[in-house]
């Protein structure tokens, strides 16, 4: 295990989570409260014990490499263990990567070099755990040229992800990616289907001659699962799942069941970190034997401060307070805050996310909010309670209503809302959300000033 090399694909843009991703990658955006969604697949990769990791970047990777640079740097000392960035350098053409499988190819170099036996290629865009030993055991048991990590999901849900048909042993005998109908349901679950997890084991040498194989093919879109694993089906390799409810987590509950996230859109994002502080959490962040890692910040504990006499405020339910965070004679409940957040006296927020450096002030009501980093809202704003004012008000509202609020964003209590003049431009960039945002022109002003600088209290 030790000499087998991870390869995790970062450079996705995550469309459906724009505006989140209007300004960096996926893998880049805050989770969690102090986490980032990259933090999670490295975590179980050096928790399993694997330290030689290359982290394949592309789109608006800086604010993902200077996170890997400050917090995933394993000392250097040792040459064999690295988590390294490695942005798209157009080894092979004068293209950036055209597809999952053409971003492993342009960097075949770094495989050829390492002489590993087998290589891990994971997505970088999930939320789960997973013990990724237990994985490769299983690959190399069975021999497998290839080994796909496996989940059962909703029919309904199948058009999102490549699914799997396999036989009796676990062999992959079709796959189908993405399919909009007709998805192949698992035999007896007529309601489910099999779906890969995005997370491969591959022989080296096999890897690197389907790699080569399809560059060479102009008819390919050079992706591992409308291209790769179809082909190697079609060619009779030996391609097998693995059946990801298997893996134990140590740590983990014997009742434990088994969590993986895609956290694709706003609201399947929302929902994964409500998932982290139910009183039960289907993802729990407290097993001290299975860490997640991530940026030490320099800030002090959070802090809880009663309003005097009001005993009803300063209070706390089922919610994550992260460090430099005060609540300041506020009520949470349900709530996400992230770090370095102010929530003042007499606020009251209910099912939130703020995902840092956010300030709330004195008599807001807030619910149903998503709060990028560094949003300000003014004293006496109201939103959550109303579908269609919030819709009519603010313009990023997600299918189940909740509302999203940009980098950097000053909200006042009524009228409308400043965005900053970068993230105005960014968003007016961006092909998910340009429509949108040109269409809001009257429920918004271009702040001049950038996301990052402070904004007053008002």
């Amino acid at each position: 295990m030790a000499r087998t090399l991870a390869m995790i694909m970062a450079g996705g843009k995550g469309t459906r989570l724009a505006p989140l991703t209007s300004h960096r990658a996926k893998p880049a955006v805050p989770f969690g409260g102090r986490y980032r969604i990259i933090d999670f697949v490295l975590s179980n990769f050096v928790n399993s014990g694997y330290y030689r990791i290359h982290v394949l970047t592309q789109y608006m990777a800086s604010s993902l490499i200077r996170h890997l640079n400050h917090t995933w740097n394993l000392g250097g000392i040792l040459p064999d263990q690295f988590v390294e960035p490695v942005p798209a350098q157009m080894r092979r053409g004068e293209h950036w990567y055209e597809g999952t499988a053409d971003s492993v190819y342009q960097n075949l170099n770094l495989i050829h070099d390492d002489h590993a036996e087998h290589v891990a290629i994971f997505g970088g865009d999930h939320i789960y755990k997973i013990a990724v030993d237990q994985m490769e055991q299983h690959h190399v048991a069975i021999d497998a040229d290839l080994t796909v990590a496996a989940f059962p999901v909703p029919k309904e849900d199948a058009q999102h992800f490549g699914v799997i048909e396999v036989d009796g042993a676990g062999r992959i005998t079709g796959f189908q990616e993405k399919p909009k109908s007709n998805a192949a349901t698992i035999p007896g679950q007529p309601d489910s289907c099999l779906v890969s997890m995005g997370n491969y084991f591959f022989k080296r040498r096999v890897l690197e001659d389907v790699l080569v194989q399809d560059a060479q093919r102009t008819d390919s879109s050079h992706d591992f699962g409308k291209d790769i694993i179809p082909q190697m089906v079609r060619d009779g390799a030996r391609v097998y799942t693995y059946d990801f409810a298997t893996n134990k987590v140590p740590g983990e509950g014997a009742d434990a069941k088994p969590y993986w996230r895609d956290v694709g859109t706003l609201d399947s994002y929302f929902e994964a970190n409500m998932d982290l502080r139910a009183v039960l959490p289907a993802f729990n962040l407290y097993n001290r034997k299975w860490p997640i890692r991530s940026a030490p910040y320099q800030l002090p504990p959070a802090k809880f401060v009663l309003a005097g006499k009001q005993r009803e405020f300063g209070t706390v339910v089922d919610s994550l307070v992260c460090e430099g965070t005060i609540v300041s004679g506020a009520v949470l409940s349900n709530t996400i805050a992230g770090v370095d957040c102010y929530f003042h006296r007499f606020a009251s927020i209910d099912n939130a996310v703020f995902c840092g450096r956010n300030r709330v002030g004195r008599h807001c009501w807030l619910k149903n909010v998503l709060a990028d980093t560094n949003v300000v809202f003014a004293e006496g704003t109201t939103i959550g309670f109303d579908d269609e004012v919030d819709r009519k008000r603010f313009p990023f509202v997600s299918p189940k209503g909740i509302v999203i609020l940009p980098k950097g964003t000053f909200v006042p209590k009524v009228g409308p809302i400043e965005i900053s003049r970068d993230m105005v431009m960014m968003l007016e960039q961006d092909p998910s959300t340009a429509e949108t945002i040109r269409a809001a022109r009257d429920l918004f002003v271009a702040a001049p000033r950038h996301s990052n600088d402070p904004i007053k209290d008002r």
